[in-house]
């Protein structure tokens, strides 16, 4: 019998913390109690005030990095929120932020990839810009072509992949634009983050999501893993209130079809394995961000509970469609 697939299974440690304070003691103690090895490292709290990754200062990064040595753990990925501004200055009623690009990237595209070495990661998660509210997001894609372009090619000099997520409201919102952008920027460091509950909050069918799974496919480096229930949407597609979201439910319960999804994903697993290899990535992750408990624009929330019914749900999943998966087991134990 030819092996299975394998993937691994890592998420958002900060989701499993208590929301006051994300601390991180207790987001290593909920991975390593589950069975983690792998983490996304997003909002972390060393004890005096919570901060996103990219806030934090050298000396930060040495005590997150002590932790999580001693609670057997590694970065998964940098969960940056890279490309989360403005694409033009442009006043449209929304509250995200505007940076000349030029700035954008010297300093926070360069501390992103300066930290994303620090954590021993080659990934680091990223978004396609917001276009101005009331626009077409494709009459946007040649200055987000161009800008994309740039990130990646810093990320290069570091040695590293860079990961375009699909998300409403900017201009790789779905998964059409997401895959024309990775074949126009053309850079073999560029990645594509499938999101099905991404897609869902904007009224897409489970027809219409797995076709955007299918045209993102050639692209795809990594997979976050969330679902959503019951979406109330009044134009598909169209501009989406984050922080009204209330039903992200686990991926065997909610309405993307992870099962088919997964059934087709066990098919690229090898290719992408491939790809990213000479990259120095240790194999393809399913990214857990569930959001169980509520999530906004920025992050979400599921707690120690909600991150273990999340993750018992993927497993579930997995089983059933036939890809192995990879959590601590007791021989890591013995090696540690």
């Amino acid at each position: 019998m030819p092996d299975r697939p394998q993937v691994i299974l890592s998420g958002f440690a900060d989701e499993a913390a208590d929301p006051q304070d994300k601390s991180a003691i207790q987001q290593f103690i909920v991975f390593a109690a589950l069975g983690f090895q792998y983490y996304t490292i997003r909002f972390i709290n060393l004890g005096t005030a919570t901060k996103n990754v990219m806030n934090l200062t050298d000396e930060e990064v040495a005590e997150i990095k002590r932790l999580q040595d001693q609670f057997g753990l590694k970065v998964a990925t940098l969960g940056s929120p890279i490309g989360k501004v403005k694409l033009l200055d442009v006043d449209d009623g929304t509250k995200n932020r505007y940076v000349p690009f030029t700035e954008y990237l010297a300093k926070e595209v360069t501390r992103a990839c300066q930290l994303a070495q620090a954590f021993e990661t080659r990934l680091v998660r990223g978004f396609s810009f917001y276009h101005p509210r009331g626009t077409r997001a494709e009459d946007h894609l040649p200055q987000v072509v161009d800008q994309v372009g740039q990130i990646v090619d810093l990320c290069a000099k570091f040695g590293l992949i860079f990961g375009l997520e699909v998300e409403a409201n900017l201009v790789g919102s779905n998964g059409y634009l997401l895959a024309e952008i990775h074949k126009q920027v053309g850079r073999p460091n560029l990645v594509l983050v499938f999101d099905a509950a991404n897609l869902i909050v904007q009224g897409y069918t489970p027809k219409e999501v797995f076709e955007q799974y299918l045209a993102m496919k050639p692209g795809l480096g990594w997979m976050h893993i969330k679902d959503y229930s019951s979406p109330q949407v009044t134009e598909k597609g169209g501009h989406v209130d984050e922080d009204a979201l209330a039903n992200f439910v686990p991926a065997d319960i909610g309405d993307a079809g992870h099962e088919r999804i997964l059934r087709d994903f066990a098919t690229a697993i090898p290719e992408i394995e491939a790809r990213l290899k000479p990259w120095g990535v240790p194999g393809v992750f399913l990214d857990l961000e569930p959001h169980v408990k509520g999530g906004g624009q920025f992050g979400g929330q599921s707690g120690p509970d909600g991150m273990g019914v999340a993750l018992r749900a993927l497993c579930r999943l997995l089983d059933y469609v036939g890809i192995e998966y990879h959590l601590r087991t007791f021989a890591d134990l013995r090696r540690a």
